[in-house]
């Protein structure tokens, strides 16, 4: 089963449809989709602008959204109901533990019971395990001894606690001696905390690339990127995936601002057009590509990372290539008056003129669609 468009490129392709006065077949041929697809988007799209009947995305999302609430808070009133008992003997979490047991055999989900109740679900599932663990205890008995020791001379911290413990009988690290008396808050009287000089980590992924920017086939390599440009309504940021094979665009997000979003959002469109495997993903060193989000789509599908040197703009020339050909043809051309008139120019540039019309002599003279398409034969067989 073919995975659906991204929602993304379904608007943008919507929006070329409405402003352009070339027939409908043209503009799907330009854009590589059919003509009943297309007709199909723009009837949807006419529901949610309210030219056509019907029920809209928002309208089908807030109904399931109550629907969900309403379930959620009956759960939360049976939760209440329930514990009203506990709360009234004020007793500590544990205590209220069994409660959690009997709620999730009702069909309660635990995590909602712990919410509820004011505890987290890692301490409920920690003391399910083991309601008494011998690592609680012995933690308690070192506690016992810490607090003698330091009573004895307050001016003592965690390490002289730590040499003092094996006179009490009691044998443990250094380190876990500091993090009980940091929980019980035992503190030398002179302790003064120094500081310290931190330094950046390491990149998040290693330069798989080298500054070869060609693949043997497709979804073998692509490069990424951020660039901007200024209209009359603000800066509209683009980060566009290109493919090292063909060299065309197989995914692009654009937005008002360069997050971290703006980077999964572009890497999603591409590995839903493209579903890659083991696909090897370069970029420079920005904080999108080194975001937890952006890191775990990546992993998720099954993609590398590959990251080039600190402001080293060579590791990344391909891309500085393209975005430089679309600041030439595109963005300088005239001023921009609206963020959604530079948008619909850079995406009907990119499907239209640079993927199809475009020929490249590195391509043999071919077109990004047309070398992919007559090699796929070859690389089939």
């Amino acid at each position: 089963m073919p995975r659906p468009y991204p929602a993304e490129f379904r608007r943008d392709v919507v929006a070329v449809a409405r402003k352009s006065d070339a027939p409908l077949t043209q503009i799907a041929k330009d854009f590589g989709i059919s003509e009943a697809t297309l007709h199909n988007w723009l009837k949807k799209a006419d529901v949610e602008d309210g030219v056509r009947p019907g029920v809209t995305a928002q309208e089908s999302a807030e109904l399931r959204e109550l629907r969900k609430r309403n379930r959620l808070l009956e759960q939360e009133n049976e939760i209440l109901r329930r514990a009203a008992a506990f709360f009234a003997r004020e007793l500590p979490p544990k205590m209220i533990y069994p409660l959690v047991l009997d709620l999730a055999a009702d069909a309660i989900p635990v995590a909602l019971t712990c919410r509820v109740l004011g505890f987290s679900t890692q301490a409920f599932y920690k003391w399910h395990a083991d309601p008494v663990s011998q690592r609680d205890w012995d933690d308690a008995h070192l506690i016992n001894a810490a607090l003698d020791v330091h009573a004895d001379d307050p001016a003592f911290g965690y390490r002289f606690i730590a040499d003092e413990l094996p006179r009490h009988s009691v044998s443990a690290g250094e380190n876990r001696v500091w993090r009980l008396c940091s929980q019980q808050q035992i503190w030398s009287t002179f302790a003064k905390k120094p500081g310290r000089n931190r330094r950046s980590g390491p990149p998040v992924h290693d330069d798989l690339v080298a500054r070869s920017f060609t693949a043997d086939g497709p979804n073998m390599l692509w490069l990424t990127d951020i660039t901007e440009h200024r209209t009359d309504e603000g800066k509209l940021y683009l980060c566009a995936i290109k493919g090292c094979y063909s060299n065309k665009i197989v995914g692009y997000s654009m937005g008002p601002r360069m997050t971290a979003d703006l980077a999964v959002g572009s890497l999603r469109n591409a590995i839903a057009l493209r579903d890659p495997k083991a696909t090897v993903v370069h970029s420079d060193r920005g904080s999108q590509f080194r975001s937890r989000a952006y890191v775990e789509v990546l992993t998720d599908n099954g993609l590398q990372g590959s990251m080039g040197r600190v402001g080293a703009c060579g590791d990344n020339a391909a891309m500085e290539s393209f975005f430089a050909l679309l600041q030439k043809n595109v963005l300088d051309r005239q001023r921009w008056a609206s963020r959604e008139e530079l948008r619909l120019a850079i995406v009907t540039w990119i499907e239209r003129t640079y993927n199809r019309r475009r020929r490249q002599r590195g391509l043999g003279r071919l077109t990004p669609v047309e070398y992919e398409t007559l090699n796929q034969a070859p690389l089939a067989a």
